[in-house]
């Protein structure tokens, strides 16, 4: 834990930065694929040290997690597995720091049966983005889809975010941060539950 609330501050210093768009962008990437702190929390304190420039904010912080999504497709696509069949070096170096073999295996189950609304949950809550970009190149999810998805998703989740601190500025982060947890899950599940009950009355 105390090596993540470093990372934490680390990742916050930057806002005070003129490289804090640059840095933005760079951890929108890594967190798509291998970093565990959401940029978020630098999106956010730019947006309110600049209120002016939230939508630009928002879109360098898309750009970079599309990006990192497509390079976390690639990885598992590419290297999580030899001609063999077996787990690669970066395999066990991901299932030793990133995220576990259990959980891999859950998601794997998710997959076959949901696609699409398995990337949308992914990218819009705080469940581990990466897990589910690197998943979907191993199982060779169709590729088009899977960005369809991010794009949805993680636009929805920065744009939210930026377009409520140029609304509301400084109240509307304290908000945020006590409840982004519950905000996006219950979004999410309202999100789908209307679209289960389109189908249904279709």
């Amino acid at each position: 834990m105390n090596i993540v609330r470093r990372c934490y501050d680390w990742v916050l210093g930057w806002s005070d930065s003129r490289w804090g768009g640059l840095a933005l962008f760079l951890l929108a990437f890594a967190e798509s694929s291998f970093f565990p702190i959401p940029p978020d929390i630098l999106l956010i304190a730019l947006c309110l040290g600049n209120p002016s420039r939230s939508f630009r904010y928002a879109t360098l912080c898309l750009a970079g997690s599309l990006l990192g999504a497509a390079g976390g497709y690639a990885i598992g696509f590419f290297l999580w597995q030899n001609t063999a069949g077996e787990y690669t070096a970066i395999a066990d170096f991901f299932y030793r720091h990133v995220f576990s073999l259990e959980a891999y295996e859950r998601v794997q189950a998710m997959f076959e049966e949901y696609n699409f609304w398995v990337i949308f949950t992914a990218g819009f809550t705080p469940i581990p983005y990466k897990l589910f970009t690197i998943a979907g190149g191993v199982f060779h999810i169709n590729f088009v889809m899977f960005m369809i998805a991010s794009i949805v998703a993680r636009g929805l989740r920065f744009f939210l975010f930026s377009w409520l601190i140029w609304k509301f500025g400084a109240p509307i982060k304290t908000f945020i941060d006590k409840y982004f947890n519950l905000l996006a899950i219950a979004f999410t599940v309202l999100l789908i539950g209307s679209f289960v009950l389109v189908k249904e009355l279709l």
